[in-house]
């Protein structure tokens, strides 16, 4: 199968097609496809969705990817690897969370709140006439509207219930885990009392509550839930593992590395290691 890569942060393209078929293929890096108009069929990992004008897909690395224009389609496509997360810090990949761990990996439209279809429109037309020009300072400026469609992105992520052919928790559930989500780096707000007094529950009833509806006890959540925010910054971001430690509330940076290895058979170090090794090892596919 054809591995495609990225030699740049990120990278733009507009595509219009009235006959195009892409064949199946793997991508080292993230993707975003705006529809401005057209008809046709959407294939990831096998699955198959229509798409027309407006609707916005999401393509992870390494999932199978493939569409067929049946009507002229203009697409937009916005493409950013690794490195490119890696440059805009802390706060701003904390809000890509919802991307990384959220998403379905389906080819359904990531846009579920309407009005933000138009944004979204706006902003890529925005993006066509300023990668155009040849202004002072157009890469930054384009860089910036990027960055900004993909937070409206990861908005509307969060804004979406499942739906793929199962749901991994019952809808009774979601409110609790959107609680733990928004305060996963205030581990004050995520004792027992706190989540009780919050849903007007016992202290004493709410880990069986939570297990009820999720299948996990609430600690094993919150901790598998941290450990996954903790791989993305081994992945994607060059923090210190101290600096990982004191952001997640672990004590110090040994307590981090027995947690980590106890959850992933190796040391934070060493995954990061692995990771790093794997992306080269992809890439040079």
């Amino acid at each position: 199968m054809e591995v495609r890569n990225l030699h740049q942060p990120f990278a733009l393209e507009l595509l219009e097609t009235d006959a195009y078929a892409v064949r199946e293929h793997r991508k080292t890096f993230f993707e975003l496809v705006f529809i401005l108009e057209g008809e046709g069929i959407q294939t990831i990992n096998t699955h198959q969705l229509a798409y027309a004008a407006n609707k916005m897909f999401l393509i992870f690395p390494q999932d199978k990817h493939s569409f067929e224009v049946k009507a002229f389609t203009k697409f937009f496509f916005i493409r950013f690897n690794d490195s490119y997360l890696k440059t805009q810090g802390r706060a701003w990949v904390q809000k890509m969370e919802f991307i990384f761990h959220h998403h379905n990996h389906l080819p359904v439209c990531i846009l579920k709140n309407t009005p933000d279809k138009h944004l979204i429109r706006a902003l890529v037309e925005a993006l066509i006439r300023e990668q155009a020009n040849d202004h002072p300072h157009n890469h930054e400026v384009m860089a910036q509207l990027v960055n900004t469609i993909i937070t409206i992105a990861a908005r509307n992520l969060t804004l979406q219930v499942d739906e793929g052919p199962s749901k991994p928790f019952s809808d009774t559930s979601l409110p609790l885990l959107s609680y733990i989500h928004e305060h996963i780096y205030t581990p004050e707000q995520l004792k027992i009392e706190k989540i009780a007094t919050r849903f007007n529950l016992s202290p004493t009833y709410i880990s069986e509550y939570f297990k009820k509806l999720t299948g996990e006890s609430l600690q094993q959540y919150i901790t598998g839930y941290k450990l996954k925010l903790i791989e993305t910054r081994l992945r994607y971001t060059d923090m210190r593992i101290r600096e990982i430690a004191d952001e997640f509330g672990f004590a110090d940076e040994s307590h981090l590395n027995r947690t980590f290895k106890k959850h992933a058979g190796v040391s934070p170090t060493v995954f990061r290691k692995k990771s790093m090794a794997g992306q080269k090892l992809v890439a040079g596919a």
